[in-house]
Formats: structure tokens, sequence, C-alpha cells
């Protein structure tokens, strides 16, 4: 327990996925580790969101109905250049997570992915502490 009225602040993730199964899978998994999760299986009602809510982070995937993942973190860089932006995604060639990336994402995940090999959260926590952008573990 901790001393006194400290509460350790907990971190609101904007998530995008259509994928019903793998978003209640990872959400499910980042509400056990402590996070509060916003998802959204539309791009454009997530953007919306954005717009009207605080978040910490955005866990985003790209080929989403309405809005794709990219257009919305270009939406946000537009914004909010300091909000770490996460991809996860299937979309596995180069082209794809280099654009991610230069759009101004500061992490790229494929899926499919093991929560017990690479849990979602530990970018998360990663962007917690500092950012720098990353592929896959191959810094950039």
């Amino acid at each position: 327990m901790l001393p006194g009225n400290y509460k350790m602040k907990k971190y609101k993730i904007l998530y995008a996925e259509d994928d019903e199964t793998l978003a209640f899978l990872t959400k499910d998994n980042l509400l056990e580790h402590q996070y509060e999760v916003d998802h959204f299986a539309n791009g454009a009602a997530c953007l919306k969101a954005f717009g009207t809510s605080k978040y910490d982070v955005c866990i985003l995937d790209i080929m989403l109905p309405g809005m794709d993942g990219f257009a919305i973190a270009e939406a946000i860089r537009k914004v909010n250049h300091e909000i770490p932006i996460i991809f996860l995604s299937a979309k596995t060639l180069k082209e794809d997570k280099l654009k991610g990336l230069r759009i101004g994402a500061d992490d790229y995940l494929v899926k499919p992915f093991s929560i017990e090999d690479r849990d979602i959260y530990c970018p998360v926590k990663k962007e917690q502490c500092g950012r720098e952008k990353n592929v896959s573990g191959w810094h950039i």
C-alpha cells in the first residue's frame, strides 16, 4: 500500500481495433495491468474520441473501417506531437512499418502476437518512461 493519499496515475489508452476477439483479449490484458482502455472498432469513432478525451497512449490497428490507422495517426500528429502512438497491425511489409514511423508512431508491433511472448504493455511502459522510435526492437 502506498503511503498517505498518494495514488499511482492510471494511464488511459486509446485503442483502435476492429477484430472483436483480439480487441477483447488485448483490452483485458491491459486492464489486468492497471491501464484504463477506451476501445473503438471504427477509425472515425476513434478519432472523434481523441478530440473529446485526454489519452496518454494510442494503440492503433491500421486496417480499420471508417478511417485507417495511418490517417488517424496523421490527424493526431497535427494537434499533438507528444502522445505516444503504437501501431498494432497485420501489415508486415517494411514499407508499412516505415510509413507508420514517418507519420510519427513510436513503435510498430506485428500481429499475430502472443500476450506471453510480446506483451503489448511493454511498449506502453516504455512510452511512459521516454520516447524513442522503434520497430519491433530495432531502433532507427
